[in-house]
């Protein structure tokens, strides 16, 4: 089995069963995503805390990408001829902030503004040393599905 990193540390917790995304929250309560240790805030530098988002959210906008982004800085695993389309959105995460990213349904007929989304982590491609990067994601939620909205 091949070795899963993230691609880059810090955006979300992982390996985890109920993966998360990091952010930093600063003293008059506005949020940081991703996490960055600290954020000026009237005028003076302030250490942010980590939170966790919510795992779940709504569905605000959405597109489809349709060719292969341009090198730099895409580094996916794939080339003009295996490219796949996949959709990018706005997620919005009640009491949080929007996260723009990708999405696990490149559908369009299959997404719509407003759906629930959760979390996913999902590979993206290899690094210089081998090891299949992931990053993070959001799959509709299926109508009936029983979890609670964190």
């Amino acid at each position: 089995m091949t070795e899963q990193v993230p691609l880059a540390e810090g955006l979300f917790t992982w390996p985890a069963d109920k993966p998360a995304l990091l952010a930093g929250k600063s003293s008059d309560g506005k949020l940081v995503f991703p996490y960055r240790s600290h954020k000026i805030v009237g005028k003076v530098r302030e250490e942010l805390e980590q939170v966790e988002l919510p795992r779940r959210g709504t569905l605000w906008t959405f597109t489809t990408q349709r060719f292969r982004p341009p090198q730099p800085p895409y580094n996916g695993n794939d080339d003009a001829k295996t490219f796949q389309p996949f959709a990018v959105g706005y997620v919005e995460l009640e009491g949080a902030l929007r996260v723009e990213a990708r999405l696990t349904e490149a559908d369009p007929e299959k997404l719509t503004i407003g759906q629930e989304m959760e979390l996913a982590i999902v590979p993206f491609g290899v690094d210089a040393e081998g090891r299949e990067t992931m990053i993070y994601a959001f799959a509709p939620v299926e109508k009936g599905q029983d979890d609670v909205v964190e």
